[in-house]
């Protein structure tokens, strides 16, 4: 049996930012240990060096340094952990190359651009601005698997390389800052839109959370023609995904209708997801996104093997329109990664999350929410419609999602009460609905998803089982 892990979560290691486990100590530890990682393990390396114009991390004979990238969102926390992260794979005799705030695939695409051996993102994601965190990206630009991140874990808990030998003089490593990573992202982003397409005469209103994102979403769209009204895009270190982002997309929807705009596109802290509303200032969640995107790639010839990928929080709406267009849907577990990992295996090229983690595999190697909202405007501009009716395909059941803080993360099975109305739940709903309840992976939350034909219904239940984890383990 594997043993549990204790740092790393469903997306890397997260916490409240000082306090264990992402402290500058363990910050740190993480960097001396991929550091090591990545020089005892060869095979994990990139296949070339940097281009010759970053000086001094061109190819040095017949082999090179370890060269790793940090970018981060902008938390206030993200200073000290950057240079924590930092230090620690200096410490060993490896490169950095500091990009700033970037979003978290803009970070795995960059790593695999300059051909680095792995990339670090600083960010909680969605997360409240106290909180932050640690995720790792291989050479490829793919988020580790599972087994490398407990190999990582269980170097770094063990404290062995604390007492390890040292380099010293000049083969102690060095940092390097790339300034112009956020024109580089922003070229790509735009390869990725049809060619024969522009934005001329759409209006866009996007809400960036005050993110990673802020300064290259909006050229995107801009550059592509569109008229942009822009919000969240003012950081200050606290009030990032704060009432604005991905979380809260009713921030948008009044600037969508006051502006007359066709699509209001909201992102979360690292830019890695999106939900967007339509131009009636009504919201269009994740699966949403993935139905539409997926009817049209099918139309078009280019969904591999008329497949999908989700997870269990997708409504079973999503699964029933799509088999209407000979579209087959399948779960992996909750977490983009997850469903990543799935796609590469099975061949699938379009999955994604309900929460708006949506992975274009053509495209890129983890959720892009800047590249999620261009693939809607493109179905759009293909289509000639507007994105109320195009949603319109994807009929989706009431669903209804509780969240309980928590204090501890008891099995629910051992929560006789909770399990009791559960069962209760299942057994209602048979037939004509579902139960999910889960542990979330990045905070201390349980999460009771209900979904059903009967929205009075499916709210009594979701509510009798919060109730009841409520009382045996609320925080």
């Amino acid at each position: 049996m594997t043993e549990k892990k204790k740092l790393f979560g469903t997306d890397g290691v997260r916490g409240v930012a000082n306090v264990w486990p992402m402290t500058g100590e363990m910050a740190m530890a993480i960097g001396r240990t991929v550091a090591h990682v990545l020089q005892t393990r060869p095979e994990l390396h990139g296949k070339t060096s940097l281009p010759a114009g970053i000086r001094g991390l061109e190819a040095k004979g017949p082999t090179r340094r370890t060269k790793i990238v940090i970018g981060k969102d902008t938390r206030l926390s993200g200073y000290m952990l950057e240079q924590a992260v930092a230090a620690g794979i200096l410490s060993m005799g490896a490169d950095v190359v500091l990009i700033g705030p970037l979003s978290t695939p803009g970070v795995a695409y960059i790593t695999h651009s300059i051909r680095a051996d792995a990339g670090i993102m600083i960010s909680a994601s969605h997360n409240p601005y106290p909180d932050n965190g640690i995720k790792i990206f291989s050479a490829d630009g793919f988020k580790l698997p599972d087994a490398l991140e407990e190999e990582i874990e269980k170097l770094v808990l063990s404290g062995d390389l604390e007492k390890a030998a040292r380099p010293t003089g000049d083969l102690v490593g060095k940092a390097f800052r790339l300034d112009d990573v956020h024109y580089r992202y922003v070229v790509f982003l735009k390869s990725r839109f049809a060619p024969d397409l522009d934005l001329i005469g759409v209006k866009v209103a996007i809400d960036c959370a005050n993110g990673a994102a802020y300064k290259t979403a909006p050229l995107v769209f801009e550059e592509l023609g569109a008229d942009v009204v822009k919000t969240g895009v003012s950081p200050n270190g606290v009030n990032i995904n704060k009432e604005c982002g991905a979380l809260h997309p009713a921030a948008l929807a009044a600037t969508v209708k006051a502006n007359g705009a066709h699509i209001g596109i909201s992102l979360d802290g690292d830019g890695d997801r999106c939900i967007l509303t339509d131009e009636n200032g009504e919201v269009v969640d994740g699966d949403q996104i993935i139905g539409l995107c997926a009817i049209e790639m099918k139309r078009a010839g280019k969904l591999d093997h008329d497949t999908i990928v989700t997870t269990p929080m997708s409504n079973v709406g999503l699964e029933t329109s799509l088999k209407t267009h000979g579209i087959t849907m399948v779960r992996a577990k909750v977490g983009d990664r997850h469903v990543v990992e799935m796609m590469r295996k099975q061949g699938y090229k379009l999955g994604g999350e309900q929460s708006g983690h949506i992975v274009f595999l053509d495209s890129a190697t983890t959720g892009d929410g800047i590249l999620a909202a261009l693939k809607v405007l493109e179905v759009m501009k293909r289509t000639g419609k507007p994105l109320s009716e195009l949603k319109r395909q994807i009929h989706l059941f009431p669903q209804v999602l509780e969240n309980v803080k928590v204090k501890e993360r008891k099995p629910v099975d051992e929560i006789p009460a909770a399990k009791k109305k559960i069962e209760a739940a299942e057994k209602a709903l048979e037939g004509k609905g579902r139960v999910f309840v889960r542990y979330s992976g990045t905070e201390p939350l349980i999460r009771v998803m209900v979904e059903g034909e009967n929205d009075a219904e499916i709210k009594k239940l979701a509510g009798g089982i919060a109730d009841e984890l409520r009382k045996a383990i609320g925080a």
